[in-house]
């Protein structure tokens, strides 16, 4: 990382660090960065308010002679407030940035930002929270390289539009069964759902009766 480093940032987490700081795990779309954040919890502090949760922040990071670098300016850009009017949506909104924090452990692409961002911003816009869950759990798996197989069954045929099919946990992979909720209908959603953004889903007027049979694939992601 250059000495100092201008970009956009996510606060994945927050740590207080001795009486005024604050640790802070940054997602940026250069990857994940922890950064120290002196003096922010000071009542006067310039950075306190540009660094909150569920939000985006320009900001500049200097990395010194020591391992962590420091915040040295930061301003918000957007910010997710809606998200913190509503239990069901803060939670999921949690889950997402944890989900997203220990994907970016080892495997760094500015695809995870641009999937976070659409993320937050689904729950602000208070969008079908299965609906953000789903999409987010299967692009997360998409970008860490375990895409789900949409292609051929769990035998090596290729899926075919008269035949129904059942989530196989342990495989996961689709098998063949005569009664099963996943058809082509449910294939074609998972595919849309694979190679377009977010917003584009909410156009699918029947998406919310194709969500619960989709349910076994994303619970295993």
């Amino acid at each position: 990382m250059p000495s100092d480093l201008r970009t956009r940032a996510i606060v994945l987490r927050r740590t207080n660090y001795g009486e005024f700081d604050r640790i802070l795990n940054l997602l940026t779309p250069e990857g994940k960065i922890s950064v120290v954040a002196r003096g922010v919890r000071k009542e006067k502090s310039r950075l306190a308010g540009s660094i909150e949760l569920f939000s985006v922040a320009d900001v500049v990071i200097h990395q010194g002679k020591t391992r962590l670098a420091t915040l040295a300016s930061a301003r918000m850009q957007q910010f997710f407030r809606n998200i913190l009017s509503d239990v069901q949506n803060l939670e999921l909104a949690a889950l997402l940035m944890k989900k997203v924090e220990r994907a970016t452990e080892q495997v760094t692409s500015p695809d995870y930002f641009s999937l976070l961002i659409q993320g937050l911003d689904g729950l602000n816009r208070s969008l079908n929270p299965e609906l953000v869950r789903t999409w987010f759990l299967l692009n997360l798996a998409r970008i860490g390289g375990e895409e789900i197989n949409l292609i051929y069954d769990i035998n090596g045929n290729k899926l075919s539009a008269e035949v129904a099919y059942v989530w196989d946990q342990q495989e996961k992979s689709l098998r063949q069964y005569s009664s099963g909720d996943i058809t082509a209908h449910e294939v074609k959603f998972l595919r849309f759902l694979l190679s377009n953004p977010l917003l584009w889903a909410t156009k699918v007027t029947d998406y919310t009766e194709i969500l619960p049979h989709l349910a076994p694939v994303v619970n295993s992601l």
